[in-house]
């Protein structure tokens, strides 16, 4: 069972959160501009798969190993900031490649670029203590005491926000390939949005450090 009062809270509470802008929208807008709107949306399956990982993670109380633990948090920190540096400069380096007389085989090398975006936007999400603090001490503020199973409202409060978030991440990327089609209709501009989406990897790799 669920406290309805407590559910219209969240769902009030959790609709701030997934709009206001952040360093998820930021990745989210990034493929968007980068890739178009199919990457978008895989982006926003693979933030949505993270939320559930993280569920996981808090139900069986591995989260808490992180707010207990500054090894285990310093850990998990600095390698989600590795792969998020990893993915900025693996763009920017594509971008120098572009920049070379153009080849028959280039559209096969985007294809491959955009099939790992799912798996990318999860990894980042998974690799992010930040929010895998944010699911051990927001979510279990909406667990009501006089009810059952505090395991159930957990889970089910856990599976509820990346479901809940996920049409707000489609909105931005409506509205994100909306604009880069602008762009896209240069011809010189999918080079550069290229390398503004590498830097913004990056600059989200030094956000997460600090």
């Amino acid at each position: 069972m669920i406290n309805p009062e407590y559910l219209v809270s969240f769902l009030f509470a959790s609709f701030l959160i997934a709009v206001a802008p952040g360093p998820s929208n930021a990745f989210l807008m990034a493929q968007t501009f980068a890739n178009g709107r199919t990457a978008g949306m895989q982006s926003a399956f693979g933030f949505a798969l993270g939320g559930v990982v993280h569920t996981f993670f808090a139900v069986v109380g591995l989260t808490a190993i992180l707010k207990a633990s500054e090894l285990a948090y310093t850990s998990v920190q600095y390698a989600g900031a590795a792969y998020l540096c990893y993915l900025g400069v693996m763009m920017l380096k594509s971008t120098l490649q572009t920049a070379q007389p153009e080849h028959c085989d280039k559209p096969h090398v985007s294809t491959n670029k955009k099939r790992n975006v799912m798996f990318q936007a999860m990894m980042t999400e998974v690799l992010n203590p930040k929010v895998a603090l944010f699911f051990i001490a927001f979510i279990p503020q909406f667990v009501d005491p006089n009810l059952s199973s505090a395991t159930f409202q957990l889970a089910f409060f856990g599976l509820l926000y990346p479901l809940f978030a996920f049409p707000i991440d489609c909105t931005y990327i409506y509205f994100g390939d909306k604009i880069a089609q602008f762009f896209r209709d240069n011809p010189h501009s999918q080079l550069w949005i290229d390398r503004i989406t590498g830097i913004v990897f990056i600059a989200l790799a030094i956000n997460l450090l600090l």
